[in-house]
């Protein structure tokens, strides 16, 4: 370390050379590594392989839903796959087109009350959704996810979910085992 400091302080120009010597091997040597990375993500994506796979008519099979019953609904869970009846529907926010210039679609949230033979919970319908859940509708909720409102289970399908209506069900629904009704609290555990 004294010897460099010494040799900066006898000939700035040659070490400084040496130094820029050294930034512009590291520079190209670092240009060097992103092009070959690069050249390997091409090669990845050009993989002649995978197209050769799809001429083939070589197909991944699909997986079979697991359906679960209501009963079996977990806070904070997601994808489920269920077969329930609507039993009621009421319009809870219904917003039109606002007076200004922005063009925005319309919100429309009702909650149902569906149901299977297990138990009942109440489902969040937004916009397109509500017209499928009209009461005595025997529907297919795929990809349905767990929110929590206030401390309680609401079931819910996204985007990347899907409703089903479907030929009436014949299993009675068990009304007495509302899992809407079943308040939570989030605890938190210190670990000592």
């Amino acid at each position: 370390m004294k010897r460099h400091l010494k040799a900066l302080l006898l000939f700035p120009s040659q070490s400084l050379k040496k130094s820029n010597k050294i930034q512009l091997k590291r520079k190209a040597n670092s240009f060097q590594s992103l092009r070959d990375r690069e050249i390997e993500r091409e090669v990845v994506y050009r993989n002649p392989m995978a197209s050769s796979n799809k001429q083939e008519g070589t197909t991944t099979a699909k997986r079979k839903p697991v359906f679960t019953k209501v009963d079996q609904l977990k806070p904070g869970t997601n994808g489920h796959t269920l077969v329930a009846k609507v039993l009621s529907s009421n319009t809870v926010l219904q917003k039109g087109r606002p007076s200004s210039s922005h063009i925005l679609r319309p919100t429309l949230i009702a909650e149902c009350l569906i149901g299977d033979d297990t138990g009942t919970i109440i489902f969040t319908a937004r916009n397109d959704q509500v017209d499928l859940m009209k009461p005595e509708n025997t529907v297919i909720l795929r990809n349905a996810k767990i929110d929590m409102f206030k401390g309680s289970m609401r079931l819910a399908v996204d985007k990347w979910g899907r409703i089903e209506v479907t030929e009436p069900a014949n299993f009675v629904v068990k009304e007495d085992n509302n899992l809407s009704l079943v308040e939570y609290e989030l605890v938190n555990v210190v670990e000592e």
